[in-house]
């Protein structure tokens, strides 16, 4: 969305650590062209570390619409996008574990307003599935801006701000997406537009009187933008094909929680966590929207506190 151009991007920054390069060594003898090298088996730097050049998978596609990776400038880019996320491993491992938990909650929502399901990658190219916030103040899963917030229904003030709240995020991120959608008559701009903003697609069309996404020119991160999104997609749809290796027990998983309704205001949330065999800190990694450390709550507002599961955390009151 619009707030993004100047915000955080989790995916556009590779940083492959502990590879070093080492150079062989090259001698040429006075009066000789004879030239010596290291021992062979020291010329790589690393013993069972390989990278490769990757094939572009077949028949790429977002929420349908193909990518017209015949054409070279889209197949380029597309091939710097799926290496830069391949070869970013730990960051690539996280997003993999992450999703697990993450995805069951926001794929329903995505269903239930007609959001193509490719979208929860979008959410991952905002924010990690983290509660970032970005310098230009876009926040949450899918870094909303406080105006585009308040205008699909959030409360967002220093007391509560539903930015965080995860569900409801989603819902206003879907709404704001069918809006693009409806505009620009396509899911691939629809998604370049939740980036650049639905004004700044409109207007780079306008200026170069075309109309498809992978016709314009734009701005270094909207134009690689959905790249990023259809190359998460492919790496965590086949992990193992990308070299990712872990077991159901490394995933991070979902949490069972039940939801505690509350009208009135809550002047001490240690307390209230308490109450409910938690501590203040658990209650707010489950309702990270709670800003403060109580609820003011005038207008008698009716809210779901998320309490966990019995016995989901060991904690000594």
């Amino acid at each position: 969305m619009k707030k993004v151009k100047n915000g955080l991007m989790i995916i556009g920054v590779v940083a492959i650590a502990g590879l070093g390069i080492q150079a062989v060594s090259s001698i040429q003898t006075e009066g000789s062209n004879a030239i010596s090298t290291t021992n062979k088996e020291n010329d790589k730097a690393t013993k069972d570390y390989n990278v490769y050049a990757l094939s572009l998978p077949e028949n790429i596609n977002f929420a349908g619409e193909a990518v017209p990776v015949e054409n070279p400038d889209i197949h380029e880019r597309m091939d710097r996008e799926l290496l830069v996320n391949t070869y970013w491993q730990s960051n690539g491992l996280l997003l993999i574990k992450r999703a697990h938990k993450y995805f069951p909650i926001i794929e329903p929502i995505l269903k239930k307003n007609g959001i193509p399901d490719d979208f929860k990658y979008l959410a991952i190219a905002e924010s990690g599935l983290t509660q970032i916030v970005s310098p230009a103040g876009a926040t949450g899963f899918w870094q909303l801006m406080e105006a585009t917030a308040e205008e699909h229904g959030l409360e967002v003030n220093d007391n509560v701000d539903e930015r965080y709240h995860i569900e409801k995020a989603t819902q206003a991120a879907c709404e704001y997406l069918q809006e693009s959608k409806e505009r620009f008559g396509s899911w691939t701009l629809a998604a370049a537009a939740y980036n650049a903003g639905n004004y700044g697609i409109s207007k780079q069309q306008e200026r170069q009187d075309v109309n498809d996404y992978y016709d314009l020119l734009l701005g270094e991160e909207t134009g690689r933008y959905v790249f990023r999104i259809l190359a998460l997609k492919e790496i965590l749809s086949n992990p193992e094909k990308y070299g990712f290796n872990f077991e159901e027990k490394h995933l991070y998983q979902p949490i069972s929680t039940r939801n505690v309704e509350v009208d009135t205001a809550v002047t001490d949330f240690a307390r209230f966590a308490k109450d409910f065999g938690i501590n203040y800190k658990i209650l707010k990694i489950h309702n990270p929207w709670l800003r403060e450390a109580h609820l003011n709550n005038k207008s008698r507002k009716l809210y779901e506190i998320k309490i966990p599961e019995k016995g989901v955390y060991t904690y000594q009151p």
